[in-house]
């Protein structure tokens, strides 16, 4: 599933890079001349910059020049900038076509270096407005001492020459900074013409050059592991909550057939030898595990069609020393003549010859979802299940066992193809002798009187202290049984009810 998925992710990305190719996309560089800048700053005032860029005023100037009616909010998705150093600025537009992309990018980059420019001018004349009020507070102050200090000395001899030091005193500080102050609002006023010369356009906006091979190297990539990630996901998740019996334990509980044998998963290109060898010793496992005297069986599919078709042949192919074999073809999708060759093995249809006396008949057949369970009788007496781990769920598997003993097809096996190599439980049902290779139901030969013992033991019987009363009635003792009377009988879960019983009760 997961590599599915990533296969269908990495299709998908293809796909896109080639029918749905991205936009052009213009490029320029802007050059920042900050006032403020010092060589230990870490990139603080280029990310004020780009942070600057990409707001709604600078969408919105840029979008005037444009003359769009594009809202900004949308207009701030086609473009984004990046600080490459602690002056430069990049700035990547996108556009429907190439001249697009080239005025989009114009226009950012002119409206970013005005609103720039004006910001840097704006907080000059508000300095330069500062000072200038500070002046003129200074000279409102300098004017009182100035009259103080005439009216002192009008007194003449009379005047206080401490009150005139200090009044002198004050008059020569507020001079002095009434003269700083003009000198300062004069360069304040000259503005900062190194940042409005040196904020410019270094790159003029270009196109960026497209290789369809990045693109879509780019792009199958990005699906390819979307794909394997959401696989693994969507595997590991369907593994916990799915009803698959994968272990042979649960399938011989749910089916109520022992595990006879199992086959690895056949190999595609390599080992196939080492696979037909496994599977003809399987096949040899059936031979022996079928009844001996003639009659009929079938295997039937769920999950594993090859493989059911190649052990229905082999085993042919092993009674056909000792006899006349044929095979009954019932199993959809296969071709058990091209299986079987030229050779002494008949393939029949369904329903085509009766049976001869010394006959075996070997039939194939499928129980997957859809089968017509009526037509299994007519497949064989008893019946073999090849099975693939995981492939069908827990009611299905109860449906086949419900529907075989219903038909009174017994189950004398379960073969397990592709079984987990981390599987070490046992497949064996201890209670279930009538599907035992030991004691299937119709093939169990008749019992033997035990002989008799020459010298039996006596039996003494226990001498009661508190004797009861005897009852008029006398029960009949129960009949001792044997542990092994009951051995062939088939269990309560999927006992068919005949007929007789059904009235009785």
């Amino acid at each position: 599933m997961w590599v599915a998925t990533a296969l269908l992710g990495l299709i998908a990305g293809g796909l896109v890079a080639m029918l749905l190719p991205s936009p052009p996309t213009a490029v320029a560089q802007i050059l920042v001349i900050h006032p403020d800048d010092s060589p230990t700053d870490s990139g603080t005032l280029m990310r004020t910059d780009v942070a600057v860029l990409e707001t709604t005023k600078t969408a919105g100037e840029a979008l005037k020049k444009l003359n769009s009616t594009q809202p900004p909010e949308e207009f701030l998705k086609d473009y984004e900038g990046l600080g490459l150093t602690n002056n430069v600025l990049q700035l990547t537009v996108k556009g429907k076509t190439k001249d697009e992309a080239l005025a989009r990018a114009q226009a950012i980059s002119d409206a970013f270096i005005a609103e720039y420019i004006g910001r840097n001018q704006a907080a000059a004349a508000a300095q330069q407005k500062a000072l200038l009020d500070q002046r003129n507070q200074a000279q409102n102050e300098l004017t009182p001492i100035e009259a103080s200090i005439v009216t002192e000395e009008a007194k003449g001899r009379n005047a206080n020459p401490a009150q005139l030091e200090r009044l002198y005193s004050r008059r020569a500080e507020l001079t002095s900074k009434i003269s700083d102050y003009d000198g300062r609002a004069q360069e304040a006023g000259i503005g900062t013409p190194k940042v409005a010369a040196g904020t410019q356009i270094v790159d003029a906006p270009r196109i960026l050059p497209r290789s369809l091979l990045k693109t879509l190297a780019t792009d199958a990539g990005i699906g390819f592991a979307l794909g394997l990630l959401a696989g693994l996901g969507l595997a590991a998740i369907t593994s916990v909550v799915k009803d698959r019996p994968v272990l042979r334990r649960e399938i011989s509980q749910h089916l109520g057939a022992s595990v006879i044998a199992q086959l690895p998963k056949p190999p595609r290109f390599l080992r196939r030898s080492r696979a037909v060898t496994r599977r003809r010793r399987v096949a040899a496992t059936l031979v022996r595990a079928v009844r001996q005297e003639g009659g009929s069986v079938s295997l039937l599919d769920l999950g594993a069609r090859q493989v059911t078709a190649a052990l229905a042949v082999d085993m042919a192919g092993e009674l056909a020393e000792k006899g006349p074999v044929s095979l009954v073809d019932d199993l959809p999708k296969t071709n058990l003549r091209e299986l079987a060759g030229e050779g002494p093995i008949q393939v029949l249809d369904r329903g085509d010859a009766p049976m001869a006396a010394q006959e075996r008949r070997i039939g194939v057949g499928s129980i997957e979802p859809g089968t017509a369970w009526t037509d299994l009788e007519s497949l064989g007496q008893e019946t073999i299940l090849v099975v693939r781990t995981g492939h069908a769920n827990t009611e299905w598997l109860h449906t086949v066992a419900r529907q075989l003993a219903d038909r009174r097809i017994p189950i004398i096996g379960v073969v397990v193809v592709d079984p987990d190599p981390r599987d070490h439980t046992d497949g064996t049902l201890w209670d279930g002798l009538h599907t035992a290779l030991r004691g299937r139901a119709g093939a169990v030969p008749e019992r033997k009187a035990p002989p008799e013992r020459r010298t039996p033991r006596p039996v003494v019987k226990p001498v009661e202290m508190f004797p009861r009363e005897k009852k008029s009635a006398r029960r009949h003792p129960t009949p001792y049984k044997r542990a092994d009377d009951n051995a062939d009988a088939p269990t309560k879960r999927f006992s068919p009810v005949s007929p007789d019983n059904a009235e009785a009760l």
